[in-house]
């Protein structure tokens, strides 16, 4: 199905290819959740780190005009919100033999795909050591390629859904081909083939997937709940919030807010408000200016128990929040 993709170009072909022709393959690292997500060309990301220990992201990006490919790891867990650029789709393939994951709550199975259009905000949960494909590509760049190879798109799919299924033999195959365009070693196929082998690899998906929306009723009001409680809690990040509370601006019992928060995010109410701030404080650290202390960084988020504060953001991020301050920042 993607012979075209598994043939090497002639030497005859590419002996006639400069080097200034070659599309790089671009390599980025961090040691920071939030400072990798800012690493991945033209998106608008904020990542919370949400398991303990050290953090580190890499990213392994083949930039083009209109389009873009790469492949993310990231060895911590993380609470994720993404906008990709204007005026696209964007196409995410976990990797083979990958823990579940989430988009907007929606369980991804190890058939699945995730698919959301540009100027868009989604959330994702990812879990450590996960490794994700990402394929964007302007509207107007897909809508070209599909009228050329006689694909129809669905748009609604498209667009609303968030997750399609696709059959594993096809999954394989595009899986396969991407690694091959994002080694480090691939340096000799020219730009204008490697687009056509990432759009020929993104139609083989679009003409075998099928869309997987929430099954019943219960994950939209959950959802519901869940975004409520989450708009609350990032205008009042520095109040001392509580379950109460968030029962009543959700108007819903404390065991149904509980729910939500697990089966939407995987964490519940009370680890998301501690983690969402304590991941704040992190970036206020980083982005840190001279003569700031960290008790009035801690302060401004709603941490006044300071031992208690240092203990639990060690825990989070595997060192003190002294060392984040005259680390990252300087």
């Amino acid at each position: 199905m993607l012979n075209l993709m598994m043939d090497a170009p002639k030497q005859g072909f590419l002996s006639n290819v400069s080097n200034a022709d070659i599309s790089k393959v671009r390599l980025s690292e961090a040691h920071d959740a939030d400072l990798h997500a800012s690493n991945l060309t033209n998106w608008q990301q904020e990542y919370d780190q949400t398991s303990r220990g050290s953090f580190y992201g890499r990213i392994v990006e083949l930039p083009f005009d209109g389009l873009q490919v790469f492949c993310e790891h990231t060895s911590q867990a993380l609470q994720q919100k993404c906008v990709v650029w204007p005026n696209s789709v964007w196409l995410g393939i976990p990797l083979a033999d990958q823990e579940e994951s989430r988009i907007n709550g929606l369980t991804i199975h190890s058939n699945n795909i995730m698919c959301r259009p540009g100027d868009c905000d989604f959330q994702l949960s990812t879990p450590q050591d996960y490794d994700l494909y990402g394929l964007v590509v302007d509207r107007s760049k897909l809508i070209k390629m599909a009228a050329i190879h006689g694909v129809d798109l669905n748009w609604k799919e498209l667009t609303e859904c968030g997750r399609l299924g696709v059959p594993d033999k096809t999954l394989e195959e595009v899986r396969f081909v991407l690694a091959r365009l994002l080694s480090l070693q691939n340096n000799t196929t020219p730009p204008r083939l490697q687009q056509d082998i990432v759009m020929m690899a993104l139609l083989e998906v679009l003409k075998v997937e099928t869309p997987q929306p929430a099954k019943t009723q219960s994950y939209y009001h959950r959802k519901k709940v869940v975004d409520c409680a989450r708009q609350f809690l990032d205008y009042h990040l520095d109040e001392p919030v509580t379950v109460t509370q968030l029962c009543e601006i959700t108007n819903v019992s404390r065991r149904t807010l509980q729910y939500s928060f697990e089966s939407i995010l995987g964490v519940s109410p009370i680890q998301y408000l501690r983690i969402s701030r304590l991941n704040g404080v992190r970036r206020s650290l980083v982005q840190a200016k001279n003569g700031q202390a960290v008790s009035d960084i801690a302060a401004q988020w709603g941490f006044w128990h300071l031992s208690q504060f240092a203990k639990d953001y060690k825990q989070l991020f595997g060192e003190t929040p002294s060392k984040t301050l005259t680390g990252l920042s300087g």
